[in-house]
């Protein structure tokens, strides 16, 4: 791609979308009267999705982007894990019966740092509140530089299917400057603790774009992580906004790559993933041929949320903890951030919602363009529209951006079905970006697109 559309995009500013309209649209328009009325509507004849934050770590990724708090010690955890279950009995009475799930995700900070004991007793108050079956998939994110084998061991018993274990980065000088030291080792023993307690299937996050982070250092980084055999890998671009997460402050801006550089080493990643056989999904994850993940890419079945690419095609997320957001048929909802004013409102019986967001109908449209744009790099607007009752013109008709898009070369328009030329996907975001309305309300709050 010619570098001057690579600078002229890749350095614009603009959501992930995990979702639309993206969280900086939340407001508190949407509290927890409006999350109440939304639970007990929601039908009991279609699954639903749950994600449980556990926003606690022992020490500070300076490249971290979630909401987690760092302590030391383990009475916080103690506190905050009573106030999660009280907030699980609370949103389950508001439904009408217990509603049936079809994914689980603890996500964090780091969820195992509640220890065994506590995890097991997490998941068995979720399946007293809601249905449960065989098929119902949980997966949870690992720091394996904390894992042992008896932790493993009770994953493998909860009934985990899928560990998603943070790498990061394996180059010592990468590490020091995002103060996250983990050895190969480490990953190594971690995976092999997994596998020997059952869980199934085990994923790698890797980030590109961190400081001092090289081309050469990605390849290292990629090679060693393809000898431990994941089945997927999600490879993530460091999103650098110190005015939203004040301790990037302490990254060293003068070594973060430019936008070019950053797709070089995405691009060198990635092909070094598919020369050892996984397939590339959507813009950032890659998966073995026989992952759910690539044969749902294969089915025109792939869906994309706060996790990222996902099988999940639940219309109904149900957050719990701290600053966890939920996806309902009217909208989206908002956890309090702050641990401590989340614990005040579960104390006093309130539901957790401070924030969130009524969708429209023409919302709802713009969220599923976007979604098959991010999924599978092209869409048929009219066609969308018609299926919701809508006119596609909202969305097409002088659409200056998306114009611009096809002038570069970097997209086909052929009377409202759109289609990326295949060396434009890693600007992916940019042609999202042609359907969102409110992008420039909150801009400043993302990362670049490259």
């Amino acid at each position: 791609m010619q570098s001057a559309l690579i600078v002229k995009y890749g350095e614009e500013r603009l959501p992930r979308y995990t979702s639309y309209p993206t969280s900086p649209c939340f407001t508190p328009d949407v509290d927890d009267s409006t999350y109440g009325d939304w639970l007990t509507a929601v039908p009991l004849e279609k699954a639903a999705s749950l994600y449980v934050h556990i926003p606690f770590c022992r020490s500070m990724c300076w490249y971290c982007g979630c909401h987690t708090t760092i302590t030391r010690g383990d009475r916080p955890i103690v506190d905050y894990l009573q106030m999660l279950r009280e907030e699980i009995c609370l949103v389950s009475a508001r439904t009408k019966a217990p509603i049936n799930i079809d994914h689980l995700h603890f996500g964090g900070g780091t969820p195992t740092i509640m220890g065994p004991k506590k995890l097991l007793g997490l998941i068995e108050l979720l399946h007293e509140h809601f249905g449960f079956t065989d098929s119902t998939q949980i997966a949870l994110e690992i720091d394996p530089r904390t894992l042992d084998q008896e932790m493993a061991t009770v994953l493998g018993e909860a009934g985990i299917h899928r560990a998603s274990v943070g790498v990061q980065t394996f180059d010592p000088v990468v590490q020091k400057a995002i103060n996250r030291i983990q050895n190969i080792e480490q990953t190594m023993q971690a995976v092999s603790h997994l596998r020997r307690a059952g869980v199934d299937s085990i994923n790698f996050d890797l980030v590109y774009g961190l400081p001092h982070q090289t081309v050469k250092s990605c390849i290292e980084t990629t090679k060693a992580a393809i000898e431990m055999c994941p089945d997927r890998f999600a490879v993530f671009g460091y999103a650098h906004v110190p005015s939203f997460k004040k301790h990037q402050r302490l990254i060293d801006e003068v070594a973060l790559a430019d936008a070019e550089s950053r797709i070089a080493q995405a691009e060198a990643i990635a092909e070094n993933l598919l020369a050892a056989g996984y397939r590339r999904i959507g813009i950032d994850h890659f998966a073995r041929p026989g992952d759910s993940l690539a044969i749902a890419q294969a089915n025109g079945q792939l869906h994309r949320n706060f996790q990222g690419y996902t099988t999940d095609a639940c219309e109904t997320l149900i957050g719990f903890g701290a600053s966890a957001i939920g996806r309902m048929a009217g909208g989206y909802v908002q956890n309090e951030i702050h641990p401590g004013r989340y614990a005040k409102r579960i104390v006093s019986g309130r539901l957790a919602i401070t924030k969130g967001y009524r969708s429209s109908a023409e919302d709802r449209l713009r969220a599923s363009v976007i979604e098959r744009l991010m999924c599978d790099f092209q869409v048929d607007v009219p066609a969308l529209a018609a299926v919701q009752g809508l006119e596609s013109g909202a969305l097409l008709d002088g659409n200056v951006r998306l114009a611009m898009l096809e002038a570069d070369g970097i997209l086909e328009n052929t009377g409202g079905v759109i289609r990326l030329r295949e060396e434009g996907r890693f600007l992916i975001r940019a042609v999202a970006a042609a359907f969102d309305s409110y992008l420039l309300q909150s801009a400043r709050n993302y990362s670049k697109t490259a």
